[in-house]
């Protein structure tokens, strides 16, 4: 193997010369492709956002966890929400700082397979835990006085076993559909972690079959769940015009899950159809929205909620004071 490297320290031609059979046992991560002279400084705002993600996450679970006042339905989902934040901050965020600080870019195959795996496990669950949250607002808008009798602890602990079961049958063939293949093209990634629709590209192989399965995953979790969250805020935007001033307040409290449904699904997306139907002229979009997809959220969730929810607020002041 001939290994010739570009005068930018960033890019990597490799050409296999006589040997078909070769494979790669390392992919390589991207940084910022032009700034490597600046990494250092680069990776203060991901430590922070690090950090941030990981306290503000932590803090909320444990307050809901403590308080028996916040054991209602609302704060119950918000809990499920901080735990597939929390997941997707630890992920990713360590391959990402790893490349700014240390330089370190190599990551082995099944390391590769493993992160792919829980970054599409926690963004399905992600998927499905913003799902129920628009069905909580649904049943507290539409149908109050029912509110109680069907959003019961014991079922939200069914709905969301379901949510974890439904995102592990999905995504669990993934690494398996990817592991029978040799891969012996640039083994260079364009992010800082691995995605199933990058990994499978490097493939020297037929993958038909992997692209059909990939895009039937992302239909059957994100996709059916958007039109859902899209359907019944529909049905809220219906009841809250034909009635009065409660459902108006009610509405209040379903703002910070639109946000966060805005911020889940729009960068994904956009990343989707980038990595699909994108051009050279899109690579620099296609940086941000790799970063901002999957940092943002768990960095802003925690916030919006706090800032939105004047109980849950109080309780993390009474807490931070004392």
């Amino acid at each position: 193997i001939e290994i010739v490297y570009n005068l930018c320290p960033s890019t990597y031609i490799m050409s296999a010369v006589n040997d078909t059979n070769f494979q790669f046992t390392v992919f390589l991560l991207t940084g910022i492709p032009g700034k490597e002279d600046i990494y250092f400084w680069i990776s203060v705002p991901f430590c922070l956002m690090y950090v941030i993600s990981i306290v503000g996450n932590s803090v909320i679970l444990f307050i809901i966890k403590t308080d028996p006042s916040l054991h209602e339905p609302m704060y119950i989902l918000l809990s499920m929400l901080a735990i597939t934040d929390l997941g997707l901050s630890i992920t990713t965020i360590p391959t990402i700082l790893a490349i700014f600080l240390f330089n370190s870019r190599e990551i082995s195959l099944d390391a590769c397979f493993a992160q792919l795996f829980f970054i599409h496990l926690l963004q399905g669950m992600e998927s499905s835990v913003l799902l129920l949250m628009a069905f909580d607002c649904f049943i507290a808008i539409c149908n109050p006085l029912r509110y109680s009798s069907i959003l019961t602890p014991p079922r939200l602990a069914k709905m969301g076993l379901l949510c974890v079961l439904r995102g592990v049958v999905t995504v669990l063939p993934l690494p398996f559909l990817l592991k029978r293949f040799q891969y012996c093209r640039v083994n260079v990634l364009s992010h800082s972690y691995c995605i199933y629709q990058e990994v499978m590209k490097m493939a020297c192989a037929d993958i038909t079959v992997n692209n059909i399965y990939g895009v039937s995953t992302v239909l059957l979790n994100m996709g059916l769940d958007s039109l859902l969250i899209f359907l019944s805020y529909v049905m809220i935007l219906k009841t809250v015009v034909m009635s009065h001033e409660e459902c108006l307040r009610a509405l209040n409290t379903c703002i910070s899950h639109l946000y966060a449904v805005l911020l889940f699904y729009i960068p994904e997306i956009g990343l989707s159809v980038i990595h699909r139907f994108g051009n050279s002229s899109s690579h620099l979009l296609q940086f941000v929205l790799g970063y901002f997809y999957l940092l943002v959220p768990p960095l802003i969730n925690p916030i919006v909620y706090s800032m939105k929810s004047k109980h849950l607020r109080a309780r993390i002041i009474r807490v931070f004071i004392n």
